[in-house]
């Protein structure tokens, strides 16, 4: 299987995509937090956006735009909607919020370092690092749960879609991923050990083509 390209075409094939008649999801990272900068786990933690993390936002909204986009969804957690604010005001669209798009909680790992976590909870680490669906924090969320819920979320947004639109989802590191494998059948622990992180501000496009939907770009940046 080919990898899904990593680089956006120009403005021209995108405006041939918009108008193929199929419908588009882009599932959208916020901007860097203070806590990302600082390597300090977030999971459910309402943080900001850094100053680099505005720009990146403004930057990525003027390319997501030329998708001609018909909806925002946003996770409501402050960063996520700042990013998605980005977006608003380049397009003029009115952004929903739904709290099933937030990040993965991570338990007693919120507002640790990663330092302090691989210190404290090794095995934890360890098992992660083999594939291994654990709630993180020892009292937070497996992937397993993330997809229920953020699922749910993405089907309801499917079902109300017309042929030809594109809808952005404005989400989280974790949840994007795990919504993008859901959204296209990869199992979730091996999407896990093979997928990229989405970095900071970045995206994945999911088009629906005949027999399904298929991830055509993944980690996208302005």
């Amino acid at each position: 299987m080919t990898s899904p390209q990593q680089t956006p075409h120009g403005p021209s094939e995108r405006l041939m995509r918009s108008g193929s008649g199929r419908r588009r999801i882009v599932v959208w990272r916020h901007g860097q937090t203070t806590h990302n900068a600082a390597g300090i786990w977030q999971g459910q933690l309402d943080t900001e956006l850094s100053d680099l993390g505005r720009q990146q936002a403004t930057d990525a909204a003027a390319v997501i735009a030329t998708l001609e986009p018909v909806r925002i969804v946003s996770s409501d957690l402050r960063r996520a909607a700042a990013t998605a604010q980005a977006l608003v005001d380049v397009t003029g669209l009115t952004p929903t919020y739904d709290d099933r798009l937030r990040e993965i909680h991570v338990g007693e790992w919120q507002g640790l370092t990663a330092g302090d976590v691989a210190e404290r909870y090794p095995e934890l680490q360890d098992a992660l690092a083999r594939g291994q669906d654990i709630a993180r924090g020892v009292t937070g969320e497996t992937l397993a749960q993330v997809v229920v819920r953020a699922g749910e979320a993405v089907r309801e947004v499917i079902d109300t879609m017309e042929e030809g639109e594109t809808v952005v989802l404005a989400t989280h590191g974790v949840t994007g991923r795990a919504v993008a494998a859901h959204l296209v059948g990869i199992a979730q622990d091996v999407a896990w050990m093979s997928l990229a992180g989405l970095h900071n501000c970045h995206w994945v496009e999911i088009v629906e083509h005949r027999f399904g939907w298929r991830i055509e770009r993944w980690n996208i940046g302005a």
